[in-house]
């Protein structure tokens, strides 16, 4: 399922993934949350002053995969990574840091609550545009870690995730 929380010119999309490896030598599926930044684009106004208006959410620019190989099971945190300054929503090499295997969600909470580098890595040009956006997220980042952790749970007690495609 994915889920989408907006904050003004950005959006963090958590979504429960399962991976399908194609080549076994590489270790084999993996699942778990997938948590992404997203610019959040607001079209010209359409239709009445009442009337509900569409967003949309650009390509990412920022992705953390808090994964585990199904073959390890629950709880091992052997594939957690993140792909910082994604270009057209293409994810650069895996980035393994030991801070982010240790406690997914603290770190996770740690990067929504100054998503400044993101934005500088990705090479936003107008960052200082999102300077709202990144005060909500810092407000946010504590409740949004939690919803993550929550997922995470949810498919490390197999409910979510349980299947590829």
């Amino acid at each position: 399922m994915l889920r989408v929380y907006c904050f003004d010119t950005l959006a963090v999309t958590v979504e429960d993934v399962y991976l399908r490896e194609p080549d076994p030598q590489r270790g084999g599926d993996e699942r778990g949350v997938r948590v992404e930044l997203r610019p959040l684009a607001a079209p010209p106004w359409q239709g009445s002053p009442n009337a509900s208006q569409p967003l949309a959410c650009g390509p990412a620019l920022w992705r953390a995969d808090l994964l585990e190989s199904v073959a390890g099971g629950p709880g091992t945190k052997d594939r957690m990574h993140h792909h910082p300054g994604m270009s057209g929503g293409e994810p650069g090499p895996r980035v393994f840091v030991p801070a982010l295997t240790a406690d997914p969600i603290l770190w996770l909470r740690d990067r929504l609550a100054d998503v400044t580098p993101m934005l500088e890595a990705a090479r936003v040009t107008d960052a200082a545009s999102h300077k709202a956006a990144v005060a909500a997220l810092r407000d946010a980042a504590p409740e949004l870690a939690e919803i993550v952790g929550t997922v995470l749970g949810e498919v490390r007690a197999g409910r979510l995730a349980t299947s590829g495609h």
